[in-house]
This record gives C-alpha cells, structure tokens and sequence, in this order.
C-alpha cells in the first residue's frame, strides 16, 4: 500500500528537484526525505528519481507518477476538507431521553433555541422516569440522557451536572405540623409520606437523608408522577418532598433544618461513544441556559 506522507514527499522532491528543499518545506531532515522516497521506490518496484551530481530529476516512472501523485493529494485534501465541514456542521438525528418533569419545567428554552440554531438537526425525544433514561444511555438507546443525576458513579456515564433543584418538604394546609415553626426530622418520621419508588434517584436521595440519623420514612403510598404527589398531599395523604416549580398555594412548606434535600439535574451520556456534533451543540444550550 502507497503511504500518503510517502507520496507528498515525493511530489515535493519532484518540485524543488532537491532532497534538502523538500526535507526544509516538508519540516523533516534530507535523510528522512531520502528513507521516504526509497520506501515509496520499493513499494512501487521502480526507481523514481535519477541523481546526477547535485540534480535530482524524474525518471520516466517518476515522470508518470508525478500527476497520479498530484491527484491523490487534492482528494486526500479533499477528504480532510469535507471531514472538517461535517464536524461542524450540526445536522443528522439526536435521540434524548428525559423525564416529564424536566422535560416540562427545564427543557423548553434550550429545546426552542437549538432548533432556531440547528434546523438541520432533528430531536428525537423520549419522556421516561430518570432511571429508565439513564438505561437507554447506557445501553445505546439514546445519546443523551437529561435527568436526576445519580448519587452513585459508574466507569461507563459521563455526568455533567447542569441544574440544582432543592426539595421542599411539603404538608397540606390542615396537616398536624402545618402550623409549626421548625419540625425536626425526628418529628416528620412520625408522619406518613408520600414518595417516589424505591429504585428513583429522589428516593434514594431522600432515604439517605433520614438514614443519617438513623431514621426511615413512614411511607404510605409510592408513585412516580410528580404532579401526583403533590395532588396526594393537599387531599391528606402526607408529606412528601417536591421541587419548587410544584409547590403552590394549596401546600405548606415546612421549615426543617435538620433537612436539606437537593437534587442535581444534568445530561448524561457513555463515555465509550463519539458524541455526534448535534449532541455537543445541545449539551453547549444546556449549560448556557443553566447558568443564565
């Protein structure tokens, strides 16, 4: 197979008609100009160039080879131009899985401006729960996932976290500890709740939290659907820990300082896959957006 710096090498001798010029132009030493046209003349089988004292000119296959030789630069040139065109250009299919509530609460602008940037990229997007976004990234699925970032860290999942999201500790306006000052930890665990699965990141994040002082949650009903909780704990049902952007006017918000729950909400994606460009651009909205 003809080596392509081979080839350049060449074409420069055969234009300078001097070993020691191509070897200045090409930034190697004359002996390395020579070792390269010797690899190219044995590969080939046929003696390229005649020297004669100080001259160096072309042999008649050096003669013929000469233009093929040209070609094959400009398409290697080519190749490398198109290549660098490509990568900056954002274009071709991004599959995303993300949760609804991020989807609905954190997305939009960034969804809205990387369309108006990129009409050439085409969003796919998929609304499931953290974890099973977390699944379609690690399994190829999706390139990206955006989520409840794990507290947990696997060799396999790049993390980048892009928002913070405390957790209000929520109860019903007729809730016995609505009206209290300050609620101990101790105090809330002698409550029913209302929360996420078990295998949920919030969840885990939550049990944690009470698991610190040896302490479990009272929990009485377990769902997934944000929404849900919050329309659970203004019927009476219990506390539960909820965002802000679901916090309204029909639930109190308890002061506990023994309890300080913060989510991280960021972008996932394999380490052992090349992000395509539409996923790096995206990535690029999301962290300006979440910092602005």
């Amino acid at each position: 197979m003809v080596d392509i710096a081979e080839l350049i090498t060449f074409i420069k001798v055969a234009e300078t008609t001097s070993f020691s010029e191509a070897g200045a132009q090409l930034f190697i030493t004359q002996p390395a100009v020579s070792k390269r046209v010797a690899a190219l003349e044995n590969s080939l089988g046929v003696k390229l160039f005649d020297r004669i004292g100080k001259q160096v000119q072309l042999t008649e296959a050096g003669i013929r080879l000469l233009p093929k030789a040209r070609k094959m630069a400009e398409d290697l040139q080519d190749i490398k131009r198109s290549m660098t065109l490509q990568m900056q250009d954002v274009s071709g299919e991004l599959r995303i899985s993300t949760g609804h509530h991020i989807g609905l609460h954190r997305l939009p602008k960034s969804l809205k401006r990387f369309q108006e940037d990129y009409p050439s990229a085409q969003l796919e997007i998929e609304f499931v729960q953290s974890e099973e976004a977390y699944q379609d990234v690690l399994k190829g699925r999706a390139e990206l996932g955006i989520i409840t970032l794990s507290n947990k860290e696997n060799p396999l999942i790049e993390s980048l976290p892009i928002w913070s999201d405390p957790l209000a500790c929520v109860v019903s306006k007729d809730h016995p500890l609505a009206f209290s000052k300050h609620v101990s930890l101790i105090e809330l665990a002698q409550h029913a709740c209302v929360l996420p699965n078990k295998n949920t990141f919030t969840r885990q994040i939550a049990e944690q939290a009470f698991g610190k002082q040896g302490l479990k949650p009272k929990v009485r009903m377990n769902t997934n659907n944000l929404e849900t909780l919050a329309m659970l704990v203004n019927i009476g049902w219990g506390w539960s820990l909820l965002p802000s952007t679901l916090v309204d006017e029909k639930l109190v918000v308890l002061n506990l300082p023994d309890l300080n729950v913060e989510r991280k909400l960021g972008v996932i994606h394999h380490k052992q896959r090349t992000l395509s460009r539409a996923a790096i651009a995206f990535i690029e909205l999301l962290k300006s957006d979440g910092t602005s």
